[in-house]
């Protein structure tokens, strides 16, 4: 039971990251009917950001908590111009091409980002600084630390508060409006660049804060940190019904699970000849089998009929 218990506590940390990147690839999908692959490398981007404003300003003398505040505001304004830039560049351009036209310029700008990030940070790993206490607490035997404590409560706070602006906000509104009908929402006068390319901002800003989460999480930084935690949130999106946001979370915080318990019991199921570094093989096994059984997903599959 220490065991389970440890394991479901880990994957409800790695899920609520999860869940923070797959926010972004659903509101993008449920407004364009796009899957931005780029979206990965920009929390990446985000990590390497805040650790770089980190160092910069750690022997400044200013408290540990105002440093990291500030390497999150920063870091958050950083992603949202590229968010914003890849929108405007890379995208908006092939709105009315061909689906498979954007596709392949999002595999494009992961593939330049990621090479932008090396150059800039070098191939090496990087320790992300320890600003915060992270002391260990025992719950029925298993451990969590306050960093872990925080993510969780950072990540449900957001995913709270992203459902509020979706559904009480004048913004959220105007959304909902350009994925359900563009056509009409033109004719109420809403902007439909300048709410798409929001859209892409605040799933930047989201993937920004899950960047650093991962980072103090795992405590290292690399360029290609990105790739594979951008598919696995893909993953969780597709879980949980692409375009659905409840789903990204669900997807998100159920694919963390799945793949912890699947770290912790893979080596007796297997009888020792699989290791938990096998873990990466339950997330696709995932996508698969949703593919293949469930193509809408747990929740649904919520993409609105244009007209």
């Amino acid at each position: 039971m220490d065991i389970l218990l440890q394991q479901i506590i880990n994957g409800f940390v790695q899920g609520s990251v999860y869940a923070m990147v797959a926010l972004g690839y659903t509101m993008v999908y449920g407004i364009l009917g796009l899957i931005n692959f780029a979206h990965g490398e920009v929390v990446m981007i985000g990590a390497m950001v805040a650790m770089s404003v980190i160092q910069l300003l750690i022997s400044s003398g200013l408290p540990p908590l105002l440093i990291l505040l500030i390497s999150l505001i920063i870091s958050i304004m950083v992603c949202m111009a590229l968010g914003y830039s890849i929108e405007r560049i890379a995208y908006r351009p092939l709105r009315k091409a061909p689906r498979l036209a954007p596709l392949i310029t999002a595999i494009g700008v992961s593939i330049v980002l990621q090479n932008l990030a090396m150059i800039f940070w070098g191939r090496a790993y990087h320790a992300f600084p320890s600003l915060l206490p992270n002391n260990s607490h025992m719950l029925s035997g298993a451990i969590i630390t306050e960093v872990q404590i925080l993510i969780v409560l950072v990540a449900l706070g957001m995913m709270g508060s992203l459902l509020l602006l979706m559904h009480r906000t004048r913004l959220g509104r105007a959304m909902r409006a350009v994925a359900e009908n563009p056509s009409a929402a033109i004719l109420m006068g809403v902007n439909i660049n300048g709410v798409i390319a929001i859209t892409f901002m605040l799933g930047s800003a989201l993937a920004a804060v899950a960047g650093m989460m991962v980072s103090a999480n795992y405590g290292i930084v690399h360029y290609y940190m990105g790739s594979i935690l951008g598919l696995k949130a893909f993953t969780a999106a597709v879980l949980g019904g692409i375009g659905n946001m409840r789903g990204a979370m669900v997807g998100g915080l159920l694919l963390g699970l799945i793949e912890s318990l699947g770290a912790g019991y893979i080596g007796d199921l297997s009888g020792g000849f699989l290791g938990s570094h096998y873990q990466d093989v339950f997330a696709f096994f995932v996508l698969i089998s949703v593919l293949v059984f469930r193509p809408s997903g747990l929740l649904g599959e919520r993409v609105a009929e244009r007209a």
